[in-house]
């Protein structure tokens, strides 16, 4: 049956057929199972923890054991009702796009190694960079995610800032996690990693941050970065782009935008006006595999000027000293960490290909009217209470306590446990996040299979859990 590590063509085929089979019923099969399944450790380390076999299993069970005891115990970020965290509904045709990548076994590190890959990214960095308004002196590289994207952009602004002894990085309150971790990857000690507080609408106050830089220079501190939002992953926020771009300017450094969660709403009019100023930040980070609907793992790092991630980056080594062949041809691996990488533009480049850009901005646009629609839902609810006003496809919310409200505790309380039956009685998938530190309900409607029907009905869900959990109480 193998011969070694090969396999016969008939074989191949046959598993190929075989795997293809298992996707598109899982994609049937999705909308009537739960959003969210898992399973203890101890009894998938029952299931797993064992010795590598020293003679081969036959194929069909091992991959019918893959699907059964690994990959069902996951959230399914594609369901049409996961509201939780940032849903991920790929595009079939990036799915096929990294089959193909990892069946040509790309190395998309140097020119020299994926001349057709490198220019396909290209290809696509240029189109983000075009949708972003960004000039073209710019540039970039797809990385794994917004946490590579971060510490790309970090390591090219502390450069920028000439490797200062006693750095700063200034973001908000409703920052990724991502930014506060890449800040401490590239030297920045906590303590100087500033987190400043938001103002009631949850956006990064343009005093705040010109206080908190004026008396760190004064202490012999260097500012390195400031981070902005554009589209928080909590509320969807943008934070005042343009105001913020004025001071960094202003004051010299580097301002990154986190726009992981909402840069792509740019392809869109509304999403384009909310972002407003975003063309005016040093260094950008995109999340393909969220609001561009690709396969995980997707990230974009756009930089204003592109010789910034060469100059921070590119480091000659005699081994790939070949890689210098031709003239003018763009190394990916000198704009950023990795070297060894899989190519990323291919899934992008073939689902525009496929589907066109005009259904990728009404997928995106749905995102927002949903979310829209669901915060009048909220707003005329007996049961419910609006926490925020939906912004890029996310609302915050929280069941309301009703004659006689408790205190924040209290509701707190009511809440998680309304959360807690949605997660284990319902096929929906709600997540939670602080705002202030009051507690909120938090859905993001970005999926583009999600109908109104979806909304609606975990909605409903939540108002009669809330009900029964105000009753109980």
């Amino acid at each position: 049956m193998t011969d070694g590590l090969r396999m016969p063509p008939d074989l191949m085929r046959e598993l190929a057929a075989y795997v293809t089979e298992i996707l598109v019923e899982r994609s049937r099969r999705l909308p009537d199972e739960p959003a969210w399944d898992g399973e203890f450790q101890q009894e998938l380390t029952a299931r797993l923890m064992e010795e590598p076999p020293e003679s081969g299993r036959p194929p069909r069970e091992v991959i019918d054991r893959a699907v059964r005891d690994v990959l069902s115990t996951t959230m399914r970020h594609d369901h049409p009702k996961a509201f939780g965290f940032v849903p991920s509904a790929p595009t079939w045709p990036g799915v096929l796009a990294d089959y193909l990548v990892t069946g040509f076994n790309v190395n998309a590190a140097t020119w020299l190694s994926a001349s057709g890959p490198s220019q396909l990214e290209a290809v696509v960095i240029d189109w983000f960079r075009r949708w972003l308004g960004y000039p073209e002196t710019a540039g970039g590289v797809l990385t794994s995610g917004g946490s590579a994207a971060a510490l790309d952009a970090f390591v090219a602004a502390r450069d920028a800032a000439g490797h200062p002894a006693r750095g700063t990085v200034y973001m908000s309150d409703q920052s990724h996690s991502a930014q506060k971790r890449a800040a401490r990857v590239i030297g920045i000690r906590p303590d100087r990693v500033r987190v400043l507080p938001t103002d009631a609408d949850f956006r990064l106050s343009v005093d705040a941050l010109a206080s908190a830089v004026e008396a760190d220079r004064d202490a012999g501190c260097t500012p390195v970065a400031v981070c902005a939002d554009a589209g928080s992953t909590s509320t969807g926020t943008v934070d005042p782009l343009d105001a913020i771009a004025d001071y960094c300017e202003a004051h010299g450094i580097w301002l990154h935008v986190d726009a992981a969660y909402g840069g792509f709403a740019a392809v869109t009019e509304p999403g384009a006006r909310l972002l407003r100023g975003i063309e005016r930040a040093d260094s950008i980070g995109l999340d393909p595999h969220k609001w561009f609907f690709q396969p995980y793992d997707t990230g974009c790092l756009l930089v204003r000027d592109a010789t910034a991630l060469e100059r921070a980056f590119a480091i000659h080594h005699d081994v790939l000293q070949d890689s210098v062949w031709g003239a003018n041809h763009p190394n990916q691996a000198d704009r950023g960490l990795q070297l060894s990488r899989r190519d990323r533009a291919l899934k992008i480049w073939m689902s525009v290909q496929i589907f066109g850009m005009a259904a990728f901005r009404a997928a995106v646009r749905q995102g927002i009217e949903r979310a829209e629609r669901a915060a009048r839902y909220v707003a005329e609810s007996p049961v419910l209470e609006l926490m925020t006003p939906a912004s890029l496809g996310i609302l915050c919310f929280r069941v309301n306590p009703g004659e006689g409200a408790g205190d924040e505790r209290e509701i707190h309380r009511l809440n998680r446990q309304v959360l807690a039956r949605v997660f284990w009685e319902d096929r929906a998938f709600l997540s939670s996040t602080l705002l202030h530190r009051r507690f909120a309900l938090r859905m993001c409607v970005i999926n583009h299979t999600t109908t109104w029907d979806d909304v609606r009905e975990t909605l409903e869900t939540i108002e009669r859990f809330g009900r029964e959990a105000r009753a109980a109480s």
